[in-house]
């Protein structure tokens, strides 16, 4: 299983990635400087502001490229959708 995630950094903006293991890669954007991305090296620390399953890489590559695309704003309303969603299931 793969999953795209978007990370919320310290100055707020928002990174796009794709992963096996969130909880390892989350670890590696915060603590490891040669595993973890050049762009969220310098905003941590960072945290998971959502994530989706995908069946394969192929997928999950491809579904990373759409949200990249995205507008700051549109990537905003997915988080917001995808925190009211998580509330709503505990």
């Amino acid at each position: 299983m793969w999953y795209v995630y978007l990370l919320r950094c310290a100055d707020s903006s928002l990174y796009a990635g794709i992963t096996t293991s969130l909880e390892r890669r989350l670890i590696e954007h915060n603590k490891c400087n040669k595993k973890g991305a050049k762009y969220t090296r310098v905003r941590r620390p960072v945290h998971l502001a959502y994530s989706e399953r995908q069946p394969n890489r192929q997928e999950a590559s491809r579904r990373e490229y759409q949200l990249k695309k995205f507008t700051k704003a549109k990537k905003e309303q997915l988080v917001n959708a995808y925190i009211e969603n998580s509330k709503n299931k505990k």
